[in-house]
């Protein structure tokens, strides 16, 4: 029987999960979350998302902790934890990766995102030289937007041991360092903030999402998640644009349903 009156801290995904499709909080998921603050519970942020366009949901939550980029960059007050893509193995591949005519490659250094062609609905600085910018201001994470089986193929082959990826939306590959995962990123605040795992909730809805759904005492997935997801998870939630993750706390947590 899961005991909902020790959950300590509450950590949700963003985008398909607490964010409606159309990017916007509502004014009651809003609500919720500030009522849970004040009931002194945790609320922090992990996503896909890099820091900068993350921002602007922090001034309307006031997120208590950040995991960003995938957990290659974890913030809590003052500490900004990174975990990048070693040069040697960034080079490597985005080096092969480039060779590929059609492909579409984008290399996130955490305060600016780069790419070699125009990518719609995200705003990049294009650059034919992706394995140079890397050198000069780092990789946290490339980002690879598979159209056929046979680039996937590639991309796999040539991942060095010290990388990994997963996949979202069914298409795009983002890659990162093994010590960079939601996981580890949530795990390591929780140890900061003396909160246990057995004391977290955890909405999601993809792929990147399943790892700390089933580490956390309460895993919960949006219905407008994948089915691997929801699938695994404890509770299946409302949809994104039903404000599923709000309810859900209102009615668990804060016991008002």
């Amino acid at each position: 029987m899961v005991n909902f009156t020790n959950i300590k801290t509450i950590v949700v995904d963003l985008d398909k999960t607490l964010l409606r499709t159309d990017k916007t909080l509502s004014a009651y998921t809003m609500a919720v979350l500030k009522e849970c603050k004040k009931k002194a519970i945790k609320i922090m942020v992990a996503t896909a998302r890099p820091l900068r366009t993350t921002k602007q949901y922090c001034e309307m939550i006031d997120f208590d902790a950040m995991v960003v980029s995938n957990g290659a960059r974890v913030i809590y007050g003052n500490q900004r934890t990174e975990y990048g893509i070693c040069l040697k193995s960034a080079e490597h591949l985005l080096n092969v990766l480039e060779q590929i005519p059609s492909l579409r490659i984008t290399l996130e250094t955490g305060d600016c995102a780069y790419s070699n062609k125009p990518i719609e609905d995200y705003e990049t600085i294009i650059s034919g030289d992706l394995a140079g910018v890397a050198k000069t201001e780092g990789a946290l994470k490339i980002l690879a937007h598979i159209d056929s089986k046979e680039i996937m193929f590639v991309v796999e082959k040539e991942l060095t041991e010290d990388l990994y990826y997963t996949v979202s939306n069914g298409y795009l590959l983002q890659i990162m360092s093994r010590t960079a995962t939601k996981w580890n990123g949530i795990k390591s605040i929780l140890d900061i903030c003396n909160c246990l795992p057995e004391e977290t909730i955890y909405f999601g809805d993809d792929y990147d999402d399943i790892e700390p759904i089933k580490m956390c005492g309460i895993g919960v997935a949006v219905s407008n998640g994948i089915d691997e997801v929801k699938a695994i998870a404890d509770y299946v939630a409302e949809s994104n644009d039903a404000d599923g993750v709000a309810r859900f706390i209102e009615q668990y947590v804060l016991k008002k349903g």
